[in-house]
């Protein structure tokens, strides 16, 4: 694909200049502002070739730049190689934002371009300040990569299932009527949803229009008395569109959002709308005469506070991903060395275990399952050009998840093939302290993320290393394996959104590592679940719960290098992990894991 890059974007500079337009934006988002995207919307991969998750370009007649975060500058350096593409490292010292790129090289007259579907309001707002104190212009009408590309995939159309009461613990009609309840309190005439993962939880349904995120594409409008929900019809079976219909939910055609917002919404209601995850264009499809209430969408915090019923099932599907986990550690370790086991293949042995499992229903991402230095890229995914042999030597990262009905899961370990460094496990006893710490952490209600992170990073931080990534993200029921407001990092990003004090349900990752380029990463992660603890005259104190259950290797341990708490905190976790995961396994799988949680 590298080849075709440069004859791209001399495409795209060609219209470009018959726009009119001086520089291109190209992000990786659908219409909905999804962290991930189906392959119709993939234009940023297209244009570059970079395949990660998180990345913006720019394109201007004498440039192409990249934009994407400490998780990919491996990968990405990788991929633009060839290809005309300037790498911009977000973060790193005078390295400028997008925007302030497009702030210094856009001047009195000259025009910014992007398919406003694609580009939230509230960055349209942000950039149209900037560029218009410089005499700039923003034209987001046109999609211009979409004109080039001859042979795109078409928009996804999977099946829509109906999530039963059962797995979530609320009715829809109930979420329904927590929502409009909170539209009253804001004096909102109209509530305007267009996250994917927000309207399937409101909606209790679940698709496959994103890979990997049960979601459905569309956007949703709330009022007092209806729901009109814009969608591909074809998508819904009967029953689920009856059910639907019976909760006061009209199906309309996915692309109507715009002429609807035209030619339905009347001078004087009040919409309220989160202008960040709204796309610019349906926001200024909204005539001026409607008020914008501009706020977090009403879905957020209820989505991410875990019903008791949604809790239990967590449980549940953690324990049989931790069977499928626990198993392919085992195989693993009994086949390393002796028969040719490669990081894809690999990746498809855990996912038959994990198919294995009732009411599994695929992957929440793409397979980490990466080897010596592939794991010091630590959101690598082998492909059928990186995938390399597993030796029976150093480490292997396994950063995995599954969707059950029960739940979604994320775990990752980093595993023992062979022989390994005195420094490979100091670090890896490092990370595993840093795991185990936040963990147990007890705090006061009211505590956020940045609060908690350093009990994560300390041992790191004490030996002068850290980690170029957050330490932990909220996680959805059956949804995306990412989900705000709750997260984990020592600084706040404001826009990620992922700093809110923790609420007893709510379920986040607890994942330090620790990568040296060319060589090797580390990374141990758990899913916790935040629980309250006593209240007394000092407040109420809250806590977490390990949800995932599978054990940590022991080979990569340095006990000495562990205080007494936490080799007692190792201790208990893996006696509960045996408890837990050995009535499901063979004999001989049963006798290898009551060694690999041996007490320390």
């Amino acid at each position: 694909m590298k080849n075709n890059i440069p004859e791209r974007l001399d495409a795209l500079r060609a219209l470009m200049n018959e726009k009119g337009m001086d520089a291109y934006l190209i992000p990786n988002d659908d219409f909905h502002g999804s962290e991930y995207v189906g392959d119709y919307f993939k234009c940023r991969k297209y244009m570059t070739g970079f395949t990660g998750s998180a990345g913006t370009a720019v394109v201007m007649q004498d440039m192409a730049g990249l934009w994407t975060d400490g998780r990919y500058f491996i990968q990405a350096e990788q991929q633009l190689e060839g290809s005309s593409v300037t790498l911009f490292k977000m973060g790193e010292p005078n390295v400028p934002t997008v925007h302030e790129f497009l702030e210094t090289h856009l001047g009195e007259g000259q025009c910014l371009g992007f398919d406003g579907r694609t580009v939230s309001a509230r960055e349209y707002e942000e950039l149209s300040q900037k560029l218009g104190k410089k005499g700039a212009v923003i034209s987001c009408e046109e999609d211009l990569v979409g004109e080039i590309w001859t042979d795109r995939p078409s928009l996804s159309c999977e099946p829509v299932m109906e999530l039963d009461v059962c797995w979530t613990g609320e009715s829809r009609a109930e979420r329904c009527g927590k929502i409009r309840t909170a539209m009253k309190e804001k004096g909102a005439d109209l509530f305007m949803l267009t996250s994917l993962d927000d309207i399937a939880w409101l909606l209790n349904i679940r698709g496959g229009d994103v890979p990997c995120n049960p979601v459905v594409l569309s956007y949703l409008v709330m009022s007092e008395d209806e729901i009109l929900f814009f969608v591909n019809e074809k998508a819904f079976p009967e029953a689920v569109k009856k059910a639907l219909e019976a909760d006061g939910v009209k199906l309309r055609p996915y692309n109507d959002i715009y002429g609807w917002c035209k030619e339905e919404v009347k001078a004087g209601q009040k919409v309220l709308l989160c202008k960040a995850k709204v796309n610019s264009r349906l926001v200024h499809s909204i005539p001026d005469s409607v008020v914008i209430l501009d706020e977090e969408n009403l879905t957020l915090l209820p989505k991410a506070i875990k019903t008791s019923t949604e809790v239990e099932n967590e449980r549940i599907a953690h324990i049989k991903d931790g069977v499928a986990v626990t198993k392919f550690i085992y195989w693993l370790k009994k086949n390393v060395g002796k028969r040719k086991i490669t990081e894809i293949s690999a990746a498809e042995y855990l996912n038959g275990l994990r198919a294995q499992q009732e009411n599994f229903m695929g992957n929440s991402f793409d397979p980490i399952i990466s080897y010596g230095p592939h794991a010091a890229m630590n959101h690598y995914s082998a492909t059928p050009e990186t995938d390399v042999p597993i030796e029976a030597e150093g480490f292997l990262l396994a950063d995995t998840g599954g969707q059950y009905l029960e739940g979604t899961t994320d775990v990752t370990r980093t595993i023992v093939m062979g022989p390994t460094t005195e420094e490979q496990k100091v670090f890896f006893t490092a990370v595993l302290r840093g795991t185990l710490n936040l963990a147990a952490a007890k705090f006061r209600y009211g505590c956020r993320g940045w609060n908690l992170d350093y009990l994560a990073r300390g041992p790191l931080w004490e030996m002068g290393a850290d980690f170029n990534h957050g330490t932990g993200h909220g996680v959805g029921y059956f949804l995306n394996v990412h989900e705000s407001p709750n997260g984990i990092r020592w600084r706040v990003v404001p826009e990620r959104n992922d700093s809110a004090v923790f609420e007893e349900g709510m379920i986040t990752s607890d994942e330090p590592g620790y990568y040296v380029e060319g060589q090797y990463g580390i990374r141990h992660e758990n899913l916790i679940v935040c629980k309250k603890a006593e209240k007394n005259s000092f407040g109420q104190f809250m806590c977490f719960e390990h949800l995932t259950m599978v054990p940590f290797d022991l080979d990569g341990i340095i006990p000495e290098q562990m205080t007494k708490r936490e080799r007692t905190l190792l201790n208990d976790y893996h006696k509960e992990v045996y408890a837990k995961i050995s009535p499901y396994l063979e004999p001989e799988e049963k006798d290898w894991l009551k060694e690999a949680t041996r007490e320390i």
